[in-house]
């Protein structure tokens, strides 16, 4: 049996960190996988369950790193390949309609087929054992307390009495340099003597080593001792970069509250956000943040969700309406019925998820980690060739080329160009996240920036997925009246329709009473009787049966079907009194999102499962063109149609009943708003159900190729130039080091870049 064990590895601040643990670990018997993450800080391990752990974990110990197993549960079985098409939410969608449908199909023809196995078996708890107890990566706390700042500080320290006491007795310079050179060559030695044991022999430690020791050989002590000084001042910078990518993701953990107001029998204690039990009660005040998912019971609101989802304007909220931890209630007290743990909450869920997508290497970082075993390798070869062919065939002076190679030997650290795709990756990531954007790994957020065409599903993608009033006719009384009387037939139902109804009403400031003796016509209406009048709410032809409609009723009803807008008529006393249509309509910014996809060269469609009449009528609005009632497996049919005219192929939907069709598109991306579903359908997911969200992660991914294209030819740049000033004689050891040292700082702060939100 093949299982997964997660551990936070301390000290690991860099890709050619990464790649070390990754080549040590991998060679152990019964280690079938390993993921790395040097910016997650993050170590997973799939094994056989006979595996030697702590013989792993002493030889990880053994090159320097520090491991914290953070699986608090046993390692659990893994059933195949994660796939991220794979739905593992099982909602019954099922609509209460009291028993009666409008004489309406009420799903206006959608081919929704809601239904999807969910087993509930998230090991959030396990990865993340609590919001507020979670790891903050393995660097956290000032960079002078941790174990690198503390050996940089020491090394710097030796550097500075060496010189002094060469200044004192010039006799013993030299010692003294070695002396100081020594206090941070120690462990790096240390380090590399463990790596080549472990099978990885070409390391940055390595390097280092031995330039460090050749310096001291050719009498060059006081350089030696500058380079490692160096050296280490370079990798703090590196972990200090890598912390704060690390927490750019984790700090959304610090937007729960650390306390939350349970309310128990009509009284409300404080307890610890963690403690929180789901199906619990709790009350948000206004000004305070919400400490759990949950739905509210009572109370409305609005609701200021600018720290998760960078939106400005507040949302305004109300009963059944759904709120995520982390965002601010406004001006009213809300109660709230808790639906996540502490553990298992939407930002818990997007930092867990972030945190594997960042241990999924992107096929351009692949590749680099290939191009750099072989590097280094080569590396070695080029300085001993420059330290000994001149003096061995040219007659050169033995120092001078022996200098010139222990310098070639530095320029040539690869640290830069490791580090230049991950930490891009990390922080587009990141950045994404705190958006609302959420990607599953590099490859997918490479892949995204290359799609030629989007095919979108409708209801709940493209339009909200809840019908909305469009049009009330009077056909004998008031506008306003005719909304009166039909909210109040609705009133207590939760079939689509009617909360649209009811929505209205409440939206006019239409004051509602319950009808009396209320009661369902299967498969025509609604009736009750209101103020001594017998109300009768249904289909036109269930209408016509109670009161006949003359031709231009009817044309004006045909009208409106015609935009596929659902109509229900309303009797007062067996008379018509009007009419109500309704349809799901666009999202505010569909049209605008798909313009904006359009602009970037990438065809758009839409796929769906509604009747043709109702498509056509949302696709003449948003100006897309429409492949309408279709299976699921005519969804993957059609991509796959599409991705062999040569497209790529991203296939945004609900992640439900599109799942055939997400699986077979170069990217699936979800579209939900904190679900299940929207995170662990697909390859991507858009949390906050904006459509412009797809060309944001469209933009996102060029933005990040660019910066990685570009970290690239700084780090390959300025060791090309170095390479050439250090054979000429122009540059040494000192310059060497700054060029390794200057570039990867150039490089991450470049990748930090990415963080920064573009409006």
């Amino acid at each position: 049996m093949t299982v997964a064990t997660r551990y936070r590895v301390e000290g690991m601040d860099c890709a050619s960190c990464a790649a070390k643990i990754d080549s040590a670990v991998r060679r152990l018997p019964e280690i079938e996988d390993v993921q790395v993450s040097p910016t997650a800080g993050t170590m997973t391990v799939r094994h056989r369950d006979q595996a030697d752990l702590p013989a792993m974990e002493k030889k990880v110990t053994g090159l320097g790193y520090k491991l914290t197993k953070v699986q608090a549960n046993p390692p659990q079985p893994i059933s195949g390949a994660s796939g991220s098409h794979t739905d593992q939410a099982s909602h019954a969608h099922e609509h209460s309609a009291r028993g009666h449908d409008h004489g309406h199909n009420h799903d206006h023809g959608h081919n929704h087929d809601q239904k999807h196995d969910h087993d509930q078996k998230h090991d959030h708890g396990a990865e993340i054992p609590g919001l507020h107890g979670h790891d903050h990566g393995p660097t956290s706390g000032p960079w002078w307390k941790s174990s690198k700042g503390l050996l940089t500080i020491a090394s710097g320290l030796g550097l500075v009495v060496a010189y002094a006491i060469g200044k004192l007795a010039p006799s013993i310079e030299q010692w003294a340099f070695v002396a100081a050179m020594l206090i941070g060559l120690a462990p790096i030695a240390k380090r590399a003597v463990m790596a080549a044991a472990a099978g990885v022999p070409f390391t940055i430690e390595m390097l280092m080593t031995i330039a460090a020791v050749g310096a001291v050989i050719i009498g060059a002590g006081e350089e030696g001792a500058a380079v490692v000084f160096l050296f280490l001042v370079g990798e703090l910078l590196e972990g200090v970069a890598a912390g704060k990518a690390r927490d750019s993701i984790q700090s959304l953990t610090k937007l729960v509250p650390k306390t939350a107001l349970l309310e128990t029998d009509g009284k409300t204690t404080e307890i610890p956000a963690e403690q929180v039990q789901v199906g619990s009660i709790i009350l948000v005040r206004p000004g305070d943040r919400v400490p759990a998912d949950g739905v509210i019971v009572s109370g409305e609101s609005a609701i200021d969700e600018s720290p998760v989802s960078g939106e400005s304007v507040p949302v305004r909220k109300g009963v059944d309406a759904s709120v995520f931890a982390g965002t601010v209630n406004g001006d009213a007290a809300l109660r709230v019925k808790v639906t996540a743990a502490a553990a298992d909450n939407t930002i818990a869920r997007v930092v867990k998820l972030v945190e594997e997508a960042q241990e999924s290497k992107a096929p351009t970082e692949r590749f680099i980690d290939r191009f750099s075993r072989y590097y280094t390798p080569g590396v070695v070869l080029v300085a001993a060739l420059v330290a000994i062919v001149p003096p061995l065939l040219f007659g050169g002076a033995w120092g001078a080329w022996v200098y010139k190679g222990l310098a070639i030997l530095l320029i040539g650290c690869p640290c830069a160009l490791v580090v230049s795709t991950p930490a891009a990756i990390a922080a587009s990531l990141s950045a994404g996240a705190r958006r609302g954007l959420l990607l599953k790994g590099g490859a997918v957020l490479e892949n995204i920036g290359k799609i030629t065409a989007a095919a979108f599903d409708k209801t709940g993608t493209l339009t909200a997925g809840k019908p909305q009033v469009t049009d009330i006719l009077n056909f004998g009384r008031p506008e306003a009246e005719v909304l009166r009387l039909a909210a109040a037939l609705e009133s207590g139902s939760s079939h689509p329709l009617a909360l649209a109804i009811l929505a209205k009403a409440k939206a006019d400031n239409i004051a509602v009473n319950v009808a009396e003796n209320a009661q369902a016509h299967g498969g025509k209406g609604v009736s009750g009787v209101i103020e001594g009048t017998s109300l009768f709410l249904g289909s036109p032809q269930a209408a016509s049966e109670r009161a006949p409609l003359d031709e231009g009723q009817l044309a004006r009803i045909a009208a409106l079907n015609d935009e596929g807008k659902t109509v229900s008529v309303l009797l007062a006393n067996d008379q018509l009194a009007g009419a109500i249509a309704m349809r799901d309509e666009p999202r505010p910014d569909a049209k605008a999102g798909l313009k904006a996809l359009a602009d970037a060269g990438v065809k758009t469609v839409m796929l769906t499962g509604d009747n043709q009449r109702t498509a056509d009528a949302v696709g003449r609005q948003l100006g897309i063109e429409v492949r309408a009632e279709l299976l699921p497996e005519d969804k993957q049919r059609i991509v796959g149609e599409m991705m062999r005219e040569g497209l790529i192929v991203a296939k945004v939907g609900d992640g439900i009943n599109d799942a055939p069709a997400l699986a077979a598109a170069n990217v699936g991306i979800a579209m939900g708003g904190g679900t299940d579903v929207a995170l662990e359908t697909a390859d991507a997911a858009v949390l906050h159900g904006r459509v412009m969200d797809v060309a944001e992660m469209v933009v996102l991914s060029k933005r990040t190729m660019t910066n990685i294209r570009q970290n690239i030819s700084v780090a390959l740049g300025l060791k090309a130039v170095f390479l050439v000033t250090t054979i000429i004689g122009i540059t040494g050891l000192w310059p060497a080091i700054l060029a390794d040292t200057g570039a990867t700082v150039l490089v991450t702060a470049n990748a930090m870049r990415l963080l920064r939100a573009r409006k």
